[in-house]
């Protein structure tokens, strides 16, 4: 008797519907808890800017892996977006057409190229905060990418079709003639930094620029009105240092000098990120 009563208070009807309301009490709590962490963490992703990435000609949006992975990390919401490689004028559109579908403030980052191709896209779109240049061109109006690039740049050559296959092979080249870099030109002075094998991928996979876009003026320069910060790689031979000091100096970026070639983004990714990181806190709030 004494037993059974014993397991009537312990395991009864009553004593059941208790336990139960407490679980579930419990359970509430955590439920209640685990949102408001949730809240927490959505709250905090809001709180950073979006990082837009923009690669340049002769590459695709893989080449930014190393750094979207480091972003993510730290909690960034980053969109690594084509780039069409058609004109300087039409590339620009099309990313300042995707920006405009972004909610929030907007970390824009261009290498090589891209560079340009951000300073034309971000003028005139508010949310665009601050401006990364990664071993990139930051022109000024009326100015070409190629002739930014100077006398020193690998692709200062007499002969163009040393360093160039074109498509169509008809030649004098037109806007719309698609360039492709010799293996060699890749192994010699686009992609040092890189192992070989790297340097074989790069060669493999790189998406043609038309002529006509790396020979376009540009328009009004964004870095005019929005702050900037710039990434100049010591060993590039395709944007030489001292036209990148040049052109930051010029839009008076933040300046910080890496040892790497004109692919640094891909061989030192930290480096690229920290700047990025560093445009975003000074410039969101």
């Amino acid at each position: 008797m004494i037993g059974n009563r014993i397991r009537t208070r312990l395991f009864g009807r009553r004593p059941r519907a208790a336990a139960t309301a407490a679980l579930a009490t419990i359970a509430l709590a955590g439920l209640t808890i685990g949102v408001a962490s949730s809240a927490q963490g959505n709250e905090s992703a809001a709180a950073k800017p979006t990082v837009v990435l923009v690669h340049g000609a002769w590459a695709d949006a893989s080449n930014w892996r190393g750094v979207i992975s480091r972003l993510q990390h730290d909690g960034y919401n980053v969109a690594a977006i084509p780039n069409p490689l058609r004109s300087l004028a039409g590339d620009a559109a099309y990313v300042k057409s995707y920006l405009q579908t972004v909610k929030g403030p907007i970390v824009l980052v261009g290498h090589s190229y891209g560079g340009a191709v951000i300073t034309n896209a971000a003028t005139g779109v508010p949310n665009v905060k601050a401006l990364v240049y990664v071993n990139a061109f930051a022109p000024d109006k009326g100015e070409t990418p190629t002739a930014l690039a100077g006398p020193d740049s690998a692709l200062s050559v007499p002969d163009p079709t040393t360093i160039f296959d074109f498509v169509p092979a008809k030649l004098p080249p037109t806007a719309t003639t698609d360039l492709y870099l010799k293996k060699s030109a890749v192994f010699k002075s686009f992609a040092t930094g890189l192992s070989d094998k790297e340097k074989a991928i790069v060669a493999a996979s790189q998406r043609p620029a038309a002529f006509g876009g790396l020979n376009e003026a540009s328009g009004v320069p964004a870095w005019r009105t929005i702050p900037s910060w710039y990434v100049i790689g010591d060993d590039d031979r395709i944007i030489p240092p001292a036209a990148q000091r040049a052109m930051a100096k010029r839009a008076g970026s933040t300046i910080t000098e890496y040892h790497a070639g004109h692919l640094g983004l891909i061989s030192d990714p930290q480096t690229v990120t920290r700047q990025i990181v560093r445009a975003a806190t000074a410039t969101v709030h």
